[in-house]
């Protein structure tokens, strides 16, 4: 979140210092010279897309610098089962219905074939004119009411040992010296409830 955050403030610089809008191949240029920089020690792993004059682009960007252009990317765990869907099903032309659930479709495969995904898939659409985010645009995975209650009674669990040790027998174990202007220091001795 912070190289993206510092990337797009150095993407306002350089749009008031040129006075045009940036192209989309340079905010993965400095994208790609910013984390090639520290080696993959970002651990930023990122899709770029986006319209400019030239047309739209899409790009992938791994978290030593390199990257890659072509007409559908994925990233993240679930990428392969992902990958597989675009493999499978894209063509060249998608109409924007098409493509909105191709990417969906995509994004669950990602998220049932992989542990670490999401539960909810979101889509968003670029276009030269607008960019629509659709949130919760499917929720494969609602969460359901349990159809148990696992909250047990009182003695269920059987206790093996308790002992309780009052506020005013702590002095039989612990005592306090009073060290001059900086508070009370306690020294403690072992406890027969440490050993």
């Amino acid at each position: 979140m912070f190289t993206t955050a510092l990337i797009s403030s150095n993407l306002e610089l350089h749009a008031l210092s040129t006075g045009r809008k940036p192209r989309v191949v340079t905010v993965m240029t400095m994208l790609k010279q910013h984390l090639f920089r520290y080696q993959g020690h970002i651990g930023a792993y990122l899709v770029v897309a986006g319209c400019d004059p030239t047309g739209a682009h899409l790009f992938t960007v791994h978290a030593h610098g390199s990257t890659d252009k072509l007409p559908y990317v994925t990233m993240g765990s679930g990428s392969l089962a992902a990958m597989s869907v675009f493999e499978t099903q894209w063509t060249r032309d998608m109409s924007r219905e098409q493509a909105v659930k191709l990417c969906a479709e995509a994004i669950q495969a990602g998220i049932f074939n992989d542990l670490g995904s999401g539960s909810n898939v979101d889509v968003c659409v670029i276009t030269a004119e607008k960019t629509t985010l659709m949130r919760n645009y499917i929720t494969p995975n609602v969460r359901e009411r349990k159809m148990r209650d696992y909250k047990f009674k009182r003695g269920t669990t059987a206790i093996l040992d308790e002992r309780v040790v009052r506020r005013e027998a702590i002095e039989k174990y612990v005592t306090v010296e009073e060290v001059a202007e900086t508070g009370t220091t306690a020294v403690g001795e072992r406890m027969d409830v440490d050993q």
